[in-house]
């Protein structure tokens, strides 16, 4: 018989920096092999879904490493006047800064340290905001869309990606056994953090997805909200904009 293993998924602020922190290193590498390079491709979407034409202020929150922030103010899917991203995880941040520094961006994407459920920014102060696979780390997710709401204009769009799990019969099965089984494993031995690896399925085991995330985004004030879904379900795409 299996022994089943409890992997804890508090996310208390504090724990959840921390654990990023230590991977930070590590983080870019290891969405590039876990997702076969399909992550890059899932970030384009998701800016593509803003439709950007080149004079928008957006919000990248839970920012990371600042992949989705270059990708909205230098990638092929559409160009913002100005991204700022927004993380607690310093180290994160800290690579993420590199990055845009070597990009060229400096003067187009600012990245600065804060909480995704109180972000620093003022009220209607964006025109679109996007989140790639953070909103489920936030302590309070209601709390965290309607921040969301209030620092986006009226009429402005929100792109959030998020991991599913699949529905397809059979291959539901197999993708649960990936994520619990070989990416832990994966991810620890390329990381060398015992945890982050583990509370990853864990999470999106416990999150919202589908129809009851779109629940809370209207629930927050958004509407027009709608669901792609990618990787046979094991992405999910939420667009929506602001009432």
């Amino acid at each position: 018989m299996e022994r089943r293993v409890t992997v804890s998924t508090s996310k208390e602020p504090a724990k959840i920096a921390g654990m990023f922190d230590a991977i930070a290193r590590r983080y870019d590498t290891l969405n590039r092999v876990l997702s076969a390079g399909s992550d890059v491709r899932w970030r384009r979407r998701a800016v593509r879904a803003l439709e950007l034409t080149g004079v928008e202020r957006v919000l990248d929150v839970c920012t990371g490493t600042a992949d989705l922030a270059i990708e909205a103010a230098a990638g092929s899917s559409g160009h913002a006047a100005r991204v700022v991203g927004v993380d607690f995880a310093g180290a994160m941040l800290a690579i993420g800064h590199a990055k845009v520094q070597r990009a060229g961006l400096a003067d187009r994407v600012q990245l600065v340290r804060g909480d995704a459920t109180r972000l620093p920014v003022p009220d209607e102060s964006f025109d679109a905001a996007m989140v790639a696979f953070g909103i489920r780390n936030v302590v309070d997710t209601n709390a965290g869309c309607r921040e969301l709401r209030r620092v986006v204009r009226p009429g402005g769009r929100v792109a959030i990606l998020e991991f599913g799990m699949p529905r397809v019969p059979g291959l539901g099965a197999a993708y649960r056994s990936y994520f619990r089984h070989i990416l832990p494993r994966v991810g620890r031995l390329v990381s060398r953090h015992s945890d982050a690896y583990s509370y990853l399925p864990a999470s999106v085991a416990e999150f919202p997805s589908g129809d009851a995330f779109v629940t809370l985004l209207r629930t927050a004030g958004f509407s027009s909200v709608r669901v792609v879904r990618m990787a046979m379900g094991a992405v999910y795409l939420y667009v929506a904009e602001r009432d």
